[in-house]
């Protein structure tokens, strides 16, 4: 799931003050700046508090990338695919193969959402493995389709790095309603796994209730969360980055305001908070990771170009592949926007995000 740079000792037991000041040196840059007054940690207990045997956290540590989803996981993502992998799989009933069938896959294909761009590609690379393989039946042909559509799809294929600077600061954007906050909370409790310290920025002044939304993940997964009673988004990333570089921590998450990429004033703000972070740690953000609804369908690319263009996005999260999402929107995005694909979510536990695979991924959109 994650490539680290650096292992880890076991944690230590002692806990930490529950509330520490942003360091002298950030709040007089943050004067110099013209930001608002520095604000407060929310308090937590240190995740280092809880004892792991040595097997459990050399697990933790290991790079997981690579490995195949549970079935479980699996059951889970075929299920939320399964209208768009039941209505292809169901094309490959007949006896031959013929126009007909590339006509209707066509059709299925733009339907999942996978747009008229990336099913063109599609269906020309299956035209030449069909021919190449000699394949004789519409059976055949789903299994060609599913390994041009992970070879379409595997350059999305890659793990989030972690430890090449300390901290790492991950920047997270999306418009409202994608499950950008919960994305969050999800994450923090993966990189906990994994023996990261980590430090939430609420950034998102904007929405009712964001605040303190991030600071109940904080509670549950017991980290400290950087965050003011309004105020300007941009003050909160830099006293964040600012605090988890003086407490030493392996992570900073900076939350942002969900918003339209029609919305110019407000990307224009999330330019500033990329601004005000790289002053606040040379080379910041690290990672720049856009969270989206699979079920917006092809609008999901127009968020992908827009974030894109103005940020200049490093990752994807897709969100919300246990619904009625066709999921086809990946395949466009792979070939317009080759961003990668970081996570995907299956459900609304803890473990329902999980590593993008690209070969599962196929699997479950053609029913295999």
């Amino acid at each position: 799931m994650f490539r680290f740079f650096k292992r880890k000792s076991a944690p230590e037991t002692a806990v930490p003050e529950a509330t520490a000041e942003v360091a002298p040196e950030a709040i007089t840059a943050l004067a110099a700046l013209q930001l608002d007054a520095p604000a407060e940690a929310a308090p937590a207990v240190d995740p280092a508090a809880s004892t792991r045997s040595e097997a459990e956290t050399s697990q933790a540590a290991v790079l997981v990338a690579e490995e195949q989803p549970t079935s479980g996981w699996f059951s889970r993502l075929r299920s939320g695919l399964r209208k768009t992998g039941s209505g292809i799989s169901g094309l490959f009933g007949g006896s031959k193969i013929d126009e007909a069938l590339y006509e209707e896959l066509e059709s299925a294909l733009i339907m999942a959402d996978a747009g008229m761009p990336a099913t063109t590609a599609l269906l020309a690379d299956l035209r030449r493995r069909v021919k190449s393989t000699r394949a004789e039946t519409p059976a055949q042909v789903r299994g060609l389709l599913a390994d041009a559509l992970a070879d379409l799809l595997s350059p999305l294929q890659k793990p989030l790095d972690i430890g090449r600077q300390n901290p790492t600061v991950l920047m997270m954007v999306g418009v409202n309603g994608a499950g950008k906050t919960t994305t969050i909370g999800k994450l923090t409790q993966h990189l906990l796994r994994a023996d990261e310290k980590v430090l939430l920025a609420a950034g998102d002044t904007f929405r009712a209730a964001a605040r303190e939304q991030l600071v109940a993940w904080g509670q549950r997964n017991q980290v400290q969360v950087i965050s003011q009673d309004g105020g300007d988004p941009a003050a909160v990333a830099f006293d964040a980055v600012s605090a988890g570089k003086a407490r030493e921590m392996d992570v900073v998450i900076v939350d942002t305001a969900g918003r339209l990429p029609t919305q110019l004033h407000l990307m224009e703000e999330l330019k500033k908070v990329k601004r005000v972070t790289a002053k606040a740690m040379d080379g910041a953000p690290h990672e720049i990771l856009l969270v989206i609804d699979a079920n917006n369908g092809q609008n999901a690319l127009a968020q992908v170009r827009a974030f894109d263009d103005a940020l200049g996005l490093t990752g994807l999260v897709i969100t919300k592949l246990d619904g009625s999402a066709k999921g086809g929107v990946i395949a466009a995005i792979a070939r317009e926007r080759p961003v990668p694909v970081y996570f995907i979510g299956v459900g609304e536990s803890l473990d329902d995000l999980q590593t993008f695979d690209a070969k599962a991924f196929a699997r479950a959109l053609v029913g295999e």
